[in-house]
C-alpha cells in the first residue's frame, strides 16, 4: 500500500496504489500512520516527503471499499471507525515534530487534499489540481473543510467545498498553499532538496520551532477535526450517499432525492 525510503536526511513515504489513484483504504491509512511514527523515531531522518506513485497524488477515500462496507450490518460502526482512523492520520501529520513536505503531482482530492493541507509545506507540479468533489457523491469531506479554512480562509474553502471549484497549482501558490510549482519530474527532487536545506539547522531548534507552529494551530482545530470526522461518518449513512456510491460504481451521474 505504501513504500518507505530513507535517504538521510530525507525520509520518503510513497502512496503506492497507482492502479487506484492512491485512494485511501483502511490498510493504507494504518500503514501511513505507522510509517510516520517510525520515521519520527528515526534519528537520521530530519524531514519527511509525502508523495504518490503514478499520475496522481491521492484521489481521496477508496469509494469501492466504502460501498462494500455498506452491505455490512455493522456498516455505521465501521464508517465511524474509518473516520476516526483518518482523523488520527491527519493529526499525526499535524503534530509530527519533524517537517513534512507534500510532493504533489496530479490530483489531490478530498481526503487526499486533507493530507496535503496537514503537511507543513507543499511542492506541486504544474499539472496538479486540488479539489473537494464529495458533495457530488452525497458525501461530506469533514476533515478537509477545517484544514482548508485554516490554511486558506473560509472564502476559498467555500469555493472548493460548496462551489466544487478546482484549484490549479499556480493559483494554489498565489494563495500561499503551495510553495513551489515545478515540472512533474522535479517534484520529489525539489522537496528532498528542501529537506536537505532544512537539515542544516539544529535538530533541537527545528523541533522546538515546529512545536511553536503546532501550538499556533491550537486545540480548536483538533476539536473541529473531531466534529468533521463525525460529520463525515454520518453522511455515509444517508440516502444521498447510498445513491452517490451506487452511481460511482455504475459509472453514471447520481440522481439525488
Amino acid at each position: 500500500m505504501i513504500t518507505v525510503k530513507v535517504n538521510a536526511p530525507t525520509g520518503t513515504i510513497i502512496l503506492d496504489r497507482a492502479d487506484r489513484c492512491n485512494a485511501l483504504n483502511r490498510s493504507m491509512i494504518s500503514e501511513l500512520t505507522q510509517a510516520l511514527d517510525d520515521l519520527r523515531q528515526e534519528r537520521k531522518v530530519r524531514g519527511i516527503v509525502l508523495a504518490g506513485a503514478g499520475p496522481h497524488f491521492c484521489t481521496g477515500l477508496d469509494l469501492k471499499q466504502l460501498q462494500e462496507t455498506a452491505s455490512d450490518s455493522q456498516s455505521q460502526q465501521a464508517w465511524f471507525q474509518d473516520a476516526l482512523a483518518l482523523q488520527a492520520l491527519i493529526e499525526t501529520v499535524l503534530r509530527l515534530p519533524k517537517p513534512v513536505i507534500a510532493a504533489v503531482d496530479g490530483a489531490a482530492m478530498s481526503s487526499g487534499l486533507a493530507l496535503v493541507l496537514a503537511c507543513d509545506m507543499v511542492v506541486a507540479s504544474h499539472r496538479s489540481i486540488f479539489s473537494v468533489p464529495a458533495t457530488r457523491l452525497g458525501l461530506v469531506s469533514g476533515l478537509v473543510v477545517p484544514l482548508l479554512a485554516f490554511r486558506l480562509g473560509a472564502a476559498t474553502a467555500s469555493r472548493l467545498v460548496l462551489g466544487g471549484d478546482e484549484l490549479p497549482a499556480v493559483e494554489a501558490k498565489t494563495l500561499g498553499m503551495v510553495s513551489h510549482v515545478v515540472d512533474s519530474d522535479m517534484v520529489w527532487v525539489r522537496a528532498s532538496t528542501w529537506i536537505e536545506q532544512i537539515a542544516e539547522g539544529a535538530a533541537e531548534s527545528l523541533q522546538l520551532s515546529k512545536r511553536v507552529l503546532n501550538e499556533m494551530v491550537g486545540e480548536s482545530l483538533f476539536t473541529i477535526l473531531s466534529s468533521g470526522a463525525a460529520a463525515m461518518a454520518t453522511s455515509l449513512t444517508t440516502e444521498a450517499a447510498e445513491e452517490g456510491l451506487r452511481a460511482f460504481s455504475e459509472n453514471r451521474k447520481p440522481t439525488f432525492p
